[in-house]
């Protein structure tokens, strides 16, 4: 598949860039807070453009587009120290060293400013940037928040700048955005793409608490500085995709938000942030919940590791930094506590990585591809009915008062999870300790040995053929 096309957004803080990234978009993905210095990745999506309502006899365009920090000011007037104490001044260089990679790599790159600030001297530093940078060539000037025809005359001003008439939009109200899509297609003539992206092999979630390496991960599977690596911690703000290529097969890595408790939680975009990350857990095909050897278990991934149970997330437990304490422990001893501190995980598999290293993690992708497969797969009824005879012959629940379970119908009738569906004579027999201990004994006898299994149980309406 061709590579596609970059469109990268940039400007100063508060002009609503990441508002206008999800316009474009169609949905949302980039956290919007007035907040100084929310985002401060390189948020990515794939956008499908239409051709023009003259040109609908051409094939839609697609391309990468990429949301930024806002350039110069990264923290809100009394926030300058974080949380834990950390100057988030020190995140300068690499906030700008994204935004400055994304407008390289940029085909086109959208200049937005705030139309009813009218142009301010950061609005010049940032124009000035990009002309010393020799990229002049490639920007679009937009004017957002002109909600309605009476503030076209203010972004119009846009034009001082330099790069041309300016397009004038709404990203809120969505306003003028049409007219922004049709000018980025006509604009990427023959660079586009437009055969669709492939779909990804698996989409998997690195979810873990603050400082775990969750971006030194993402950072060493994608081959680049992908995303920002501090010592601040809550650096990581949006739920980041990154696409890439292993083995010649297309995955998504999804970096999120480290989390931590929520009586903890400093701002609303903290709460933002960890939105993202359940969000990036409910749409992902695996996750790697990614613990540091280093620290002890903490509730923060007890409460993770309930939540993946609950979603019956297919779940790859990556201890990180193993080199800094392969002396001192043993995988088999490191093996034992998780399972003690992970009881509804205990089918998880376990890996053990160094994203610094890069030790690891070729085994970590093999079992993320090797769960997306097992969740996927379909079970023949007639496998599944000799594995449910075989385990009620063995032990079967019976009640207080001697009532035994009877199965009367079992097929699996759905993937991702693979879920089972038994009609009973007690359904209420199978619940609790004998349900646990069901789904264990159905991974000793089907194809799903490391992934949750989601059970249906119902009493019988009608007659059925009993086991």
């Amino acid at each position: 598949m061709s590579k596609l096309p970059r469109l990268a957004i940039i400007g100063r803080p508060n002009v609503g860039k990441s508002s206008l990234f999800n316009r474009i978009a169609g949905r949302r993905i980039s956290i919007v807070d007035p907040t100084p210095g929310v985002t401060r990745d390189r948020v990515t999506t794939i956008v499908e453009l239409d051709p023009p309502p003259e040109m609908r006899d051409q094939e839609p365009r697609f391309v990468e587009l990429m949301d930024t920090g806002g350039y110069g000011v990264y923290s809100a007037e009394g926030g300058e120290i974080d949380d834990a104490g950390k100057d988030l001044s020190l995140l300068t260089p690499d906030i700008e060293k994204q935004i400055r990679t994304a407008a390289e790599q940029a085909e086109l790159i959208l200049f937005v400013i705030d139309a009813r600030d009218g142009i301010v001297p950061l609005d010049e530093m940032v124009a000035k940037l990009i002309r010393t940078a020799g990229l002049s060539q490639k920007v679009i000037s937009v004017a957002n928040k002109v909600d309605d025809p009476s503030w076209d005359a203010d972004g119009i001003e846009a034009a001082a700048l330099g790069f041309g008439e300016p397009v004038l939009v709404s990203a809120n109200s969505g306003y003028g955005t049409r007219m922004l899509k049709e000018a980025l297609w006509e604009r990427l003539g023959n660079v586009s793409v437009t055969e669709k992206p492939e779909n990804p092999e698996a989409l998997f979630a690195i979810v873990g608490r603050r400082n775990a390496g969750k971006s030194s991960l993402v950072n060493a599977l994608a081959g680049e500085p992908r995303v920002i690596v501090s010592e601040i911690a809550g650096t990581t703000r949006d739920a980041v995709d990154v696409r890439f290529d292993m083995g010649g097969k297309v995955l998504v890595a999804i970096d999120t938000a480290g989390v931590r408790k929520r009586k903890s939680w400093a701002d609303d975009v903290e709460f933002y942030s960890y939105a993202r990350t359940e969000n990036a857990i409910d749409r992902a095909d695996v996750c790697v919940l990614l613990l540091d050897a280093t620290e002890k278990c903490s509730q923060v991934e007890k409460r993770l590791a309930s939540k993946l149970e609950e979603s019956y997330k297919p779940t790859v437990i990556a201890v990180n930094k193993w080199d800094l304490v392969a002396g001192k422990l043993t995988p088999k001893d490191y093996i034992e506590y998780l399972t003690q501190e992970f009881p509804g995980l205990e089918y998880a598999p376990i890996v053990f990585i160094s994203a610094k290293d890069g030790t690891g993690l070729r085994e970590m992708l093999a079992m993320v591809a090797n769960l997306d497969q097992q969740a996927k797969h379909r079970e023949g009824t007639g496998r599944i009915n000799n594995a449910v005879r075989t385990i009620l012959e063995a032990r079967g629940p019976s009640s207080n008062l001697g009532t035994r379970a009877k199965v009367f119908y079992v097929a699996q009738i759905d993937v991702k999870p693979p879920t089972i569906a038994m009609v009973v004579n007690k359904p209420d027999l199978f619940e609790g300790t004998y349900e646990r201990y069901f789904k264990n004994q159905l991974r000793e006898h089907l194809p799903f040995s490391e992934v949750p299994i989601k059970l249906v149980f119902s009493e019988r309406k009608r007659e059925h053929r009993e086991y």
